[in-house]
């Protein structure tokens, strides 16, 4: 040690601390390093943000880092995806429609209290709030509400039933078709106040589609058709209104009547007659296939077989046969 000089003494005291940390240090496991350099230059993709379709595969991947075991699917369930419902986003079934802003933005303190000053005028006056109303309107179902209004304030000026005098009217009746009556009027009084559908008022009453659209002169109540949703709302009619504009139409109950029995009798005449075009057509098809028969069953002989014989006198006869089976003798000269 000492022929060394002083910078071979330094670098011989660097060494050894070198191989004092190498044996100090814990030794790598063969699985960690042939793993570690089995595959240098592979590139291994991000993290995939989880979404509705990984979100089983993310929710696995965390239990297995958790040391938990990941939830088994049921077989018995077939193939299907999770859905995460609240990341899902309401499309308007794929139409590009206008967002309703006005419908969702939130009402500030003073417009609420604006509104509600404005309903308790209203009631002041005797009207209803058109809020708090829950009839049908004519243009459209999206006002459907059964819901009933408060009792009036002020009974005087308040609308009241045309049969009895009492206050709680039907709303829907008073705005639809302008007829201030009760439930219970209503229910007593069917052949007054009952409902009738288009087709009732055409085959009955004889009107026509123009006049049943007209809601100046006949106002109608919509409702979802009850035989399939897809099909038409329904149009209802109160009796009294169809029965005064079907009379002022045919001159009163009785002209509606001999116009009904005319249009039945002009009916019966026109099936007569079809029946009638129907039964010559047959027999004229019958006569031309019996005639058809007749001609095709018509026999014409032909006699192809001849045969000569001598008769009793010694004359010469030739005999012809058809293939029916007739005979016929000619004698030759």
């Amino acid at each position: 040690m000492s022929d060394l000089n002083p910078a071979q003494a330094r670098l011989a005291a660097l060494n050894r601390l070198k191989a004092k940390a190498k044996l100090s240090a814990p030794a790598p496991t063969p699985s960690s390093s042939s793993s570690a350099n089995a595959h240098p230059l592979v590139h291994k993709p991000a993290a995939v943000p989880t979404t509705a379709r990984n979100m089983v595969a993310a929710q696995a991947d965390a239990a297995t880092e958790d040391g938990s075991d990941p939830m088994r699917r049921d077989p018995r369930l077939g193939k299907y995806f999770e859905y995460d419902l609240s990341k899902l986003h309401n499309s308007r079934g794929g139409f590009l429609t206008a967002e309703d802003e006005e419908g969702d933005r939130i009402k500030s303190v003073v417009e609420l209290a604006r509104e509600k000053q404005r309903e308790r005028q209203m009631m002041r006056e005797g009207e209803e709030p058109p809020g708090m109303l829950g009839w049908v309107v004519t243009t459209g179902l999206d006002a459907v509400a059964d819901r009933t209004p408060p009792p009036a304030i002020f009974p005087d000026s308040s609308p009241r039933c045309s049969v009895c005098n009492s206050l709680e009217i039907d709303h829907q009746f008073l705005k639809v078709f302008d007829v201030k009556v009760c439930n219970k009027c209503k229910k007593e009084k069917p052949e007054k106040y009952s409902l009738l559908t288009k087709t009732e008022c055409k085959e009955d009453y004889l009107l026509t589609e123009p006049e049943l659209k007209d809601i100046d002169l006949l106002p109608h109540l919509l409702k979802p058709n009850p035989h399939a949703s897809t099909y038409s709302n329904m149009m209802l009619f109160l009796r009294f209104q169809v029965e005064q504009v079907a009379w002022d139409k045919w001159g009163g109950e009785k002209g509606l009547d001999e116009e009904w029995a005319r249009r039945e009798e002009f009916k019966k005449r026109k099936r007569e007659a079809k029946f009638e075009a129907g039964l010559r057509d047959l027999r004229k098809r019958t006569r031309n296939n019996q005639y058809q028969r007749r001609q095709e069953a018509e026999h014409v002989h032909n006699y192809e077989d001849v045969e000569i014989v001598d008769g009793a006198e010694g004359e010469t006869i030739q005999v012809q046969r058809c293939d029916c089976g007739a005979e016929q003798e000619v004698e030759v000269f």
